[in-house]
C-alpha cells in the first residue's frame, strides 16, 4: 500500500512528539517537558480511513544564535525530513503566541514546494479562537487548532492532512526517490572471507592467545547503486526485515557506524556522550536484502542513569535488544573491552539475540602493536563467555572492513534460526556418550537417551535423561562446546534444556 510521509516541524517544545504519539496512538516518541529532547528524525506510522500515513518526528528548529550544542545538526535533520516528505505539518504553541522562532521556521518552510498545514497546538479549549489570530501572519492558508495532549481536534487534523494530500496528488505526482542509499560492493564476501579479521573462538594455546591478526584495510568502497523503493529507510515492508541493533556504551561510535552503513548523515554524531536519545530504525537494502538497523542510545551503568530522559533512552535501548535478531556490540578499540561492555554483551545473549563484536576506531591503533595486543587480550578475557561471537576490527570513520559486516550478519541470523534435524542431534548424542564424560552425584549417574530441537531464534535443544536435576553448569558448557564443534552455531546463543525420560511419552 502506498504511504504518504508528513514531516512534523516546528520550534522546540511546542508538542511535536506528543502530537505524534496522539496521532499514531502509541508512545513511540520520547516526550519530556525539557526543550530539545528530540534530535534525530524518527518515523511513526498510522492508518487513517484506509490511508497509510508516516509522520516524521524532528527536533526543534532554533535561530542560529541559539546556544544549543546540536542546533545546526538538529536543523539539518529537520530539513532533510521536509525534503523527503509529501507534506509538512508545521506545529506552533498557542499558549506562547507567535514567536520569532515561529517566523524563522515559516520562512524556511516557504522555500519548500511541499504543501504545508499549520497545527496550532495546546488549544485545550476549542472556544478560544482568539489564540489563532496571531498565526495568520505566517501566511499559511490551512490552519487547525488542536490539543495533542488531550486529543481535541486531532481527528480534524488527520482529515485535513488526507484532503491536502489528495488535492496535491503528492503521492502519485512525484517520482519516488529512495531516502536512504544502499551499500554496493564489487562482490559478495562470504563468511570465510572474514576469517582474516574475525576470531570467533579465542583459543588458548600453551598459555598464549591464538588470535588471527591482520592489518589489511578494507574500506566500504564501490559504486553506489540506487535500489527500488524498498531501500527507503522509512518504507517498512509487510515482511519484517532482519533486525540489527547497534549497542554499546556511550560515545563508542554507534551513530558514526550507522551513518556509514546508511551512506548518509542519518543521525547526529558528536563527541558529546549521550547525543543519541531514542532508538532510531533505519532500513538499508544490501544486495537485495533489507536490514533494519536500530541505532540505540549508549547504555551506561544503571546506577549512573539519573535524568528522566536518559532513563527513557535506557529503556528504549533494552527494548531494541529484546526485539533484535542480531546485536552489533560496538567497542572502542582504543579503550578495550570494559566491564560495562561485558554486561551489555551478556544482556544481549540473555535476550536471545545473536552477537557480533565490532572493535571500532581500530585505525587509531595503527603502528601501535602493544595497544592492539592489549585490546585483543581484553576481548579474550572479558568476553570469554561469548567466544562463539565473531569479532571484526573496523573504523566507522574510514570505512575499514565495513563490507565484511554484511555476510557476518547474514551468517549469524541464519545460525540463530537454524533447525537441526533430530537424527543429526542423536548421532551427536551418541558421540557424546562414547566419550564417557557424564555427571555423577552420589549414587546417581546421568544418562541421556534422546535429543531434539524444541525451539529456534535462538536454537533450543532438549535432552531427555534420567536425572536432569544433577546437570551442572560445567556439563552444560561441555555439551554446548561440543554442539558448536559439530554444528555451525557461530554468533548465536544456544539454550540447553534437560527433561526426565518419562516426559518423552507425552510428546
Amino acid at each position: 500500500m502506498q504511504k504518504d510521509y508528513i514531516a512534523v516541524v516546528g520550534c522546540p517544545n511546542v508538542g511535536k512528539s506528543t502530537l505524534i504519539n496522539r496521532l499514531t496512538q502509541t508512545k513511540a516518541a520520547i516526550v519530556h517537558e525539557s526543550a530539545g529532547v528530540t534530535r534525530d528524525r524518527s518515523y511513526h506510522e498510522t492508518d487513517w480511513n484506509g490511508r497509510k500515513l508516516v509522520f516524521i518526528d524532528t527536533g526543534g528548529i532554533e535561530a542560529e544564535s541559539s546556544k544549543s550544542a546540536f542546533n545546526a545538526e538538529i536543523r539539518s535533520q529537520a530539513l532533510a525530513a521536509t525534503r523527503e516528505a509529501d507534506a509538512i505539518l508545521f506545529v506552533v504553541d498557542a499558549t506562547l503566541g507567535l514567536t520569532a522562532d515561529d517566523e524563522l521556521v515559516s520562512k524556511i518552510l516557504k522555500k519548500s514546494d511541499k504543501p504545508t498545514l499549520l497545527a496550532v497546538n495546546k488549544v485545550d479549549n476549542p472556544a478560544r479562537e482568539d489564540l489563532l489570530y496571531d498565526f495568520y501572519k505566517l501566511g499559511v492558508s490551512s490552519m487547525v487548532p488542536l490539543s495533542g495532549l488531550h486529543g481535541t481536534g486531532t481527528g480534524d487534523l488527520l482529515d485535513r492532512i488526507t484532503k491536502l494530500l489528495e488535492e496535491t496528488n503528492a503521492s502519485n505526482s512525484r517520482e519516488h526517490i529512495p531516502k536512504s542509499e544502499t551499500m554496493a560492493h564489487p562482490e559478495h564476501h562470504g563468511f570465510k572471507a572474514c576469517v582474516d579479521d574475525v576470531d570467533d573462538r579465542f583459543q588458548h594455546a600453551s598459555g598464549s592467545l591464538n588470535i588471527p591478526f591482520s592489518d589489511s584495510d578494507t574500506s566500504a568502497g564501490g559504486e553506489q547503486g540506487r535500489k527500488n523503493a524498498g531501500a527507503s529507510e522509512a518504507h517498512i515492508d509487510d515482511d519484517t526485515p532482519l533486525r540489527v541493533a547497534i549497542i554499546g556504551r556511550p560515545n563508542v561510535g554507534k551513530s558514526s557506524f550507522i551513518n556509514r552503513v546508511a551512506r548518509q548523515e542519518r543521525v547526529i554524531v558528536s563527541d558529546v556522550a549521550g547525543t543519541t536519545r531514542d532508538a532510531i530504525n533505519i532500513d538499508v537494502v544490501h544486495e537485495g536484502e533489507t536490514f533494519r538497523f536500530i541505532d540505540t542510545a549508549g547504555l551506561r551503568k544503571k546506577a549512573k542513569v539519573s535524568e528522566d530522559i536518559e532513563y527513557y533512552s535506557y529503556v528504549r535501548g533494552l527494548a531494541a535488544i529484546e526485539e533484535a535478531d542480531v546485536c552489533l556490540l560496538i567497542i572502542d578499540a582504543f579503550e578495550g573491552v570494559s566491564e560495562q561492555d561485558q554486561k551489555i554483551a551478556q544482556l544481549a545473549l540473555d535476550k536471545g539475540a545473536g552477537v557480533i563484536v565490532l572493535l571500532n576506531k581500530w585505525d587509531l591503533l595503527k603502528n601501535r602493536e602493544e595497544a592492539r595486543d592489549r585490546c585483543m587480550e581484553s576481548v579474550a578475557r572479558r568476553l570469554d563467555f561469548a567466544r562463539f561471537a565473531p569479532v571484526l576490527r573496523i573504523s566507522a570513520l574510514s570505512g575499514r572492513s565495513i563490507s565484511k559486516i554484511w555476510p557476518l550478519i547474514a551468517e549469524v541470523a541464519k545460525n540463530r534460526s537454524r533447525k537441526i534435524p533430530t537424527h543429526e542431534l542423536n548421532v551427536f548424542l551418541a558421540t557424546v556418550r562414547e566419550t564417557g564424560h557424564t555427571v555423577i552425584e552420589g549414587k546417581q549417574k546421568l544418562r541421556m537417551t534422546y535429543a531434539t530441537q524444541t525451539g529456534f531464534n535462538p536454537p533450543v535443544i532438549t535432552f531427555f535423561c534420567n536425572h536432569p536435576k544433577i546437570v551442572d553448569e560445567g556439563y552444560k558448557r561441555f555439551l554446548e562446546n561440543r554442539l558448536r564443534e559439530t554444528f555451525n552455531l557461530i554468533g548465536t546463543p544456544v539454550v540447553l534444556k534437560f527433561r526426565p525420560k518419562d516426559k518423552m511419552k507425552n510428546r
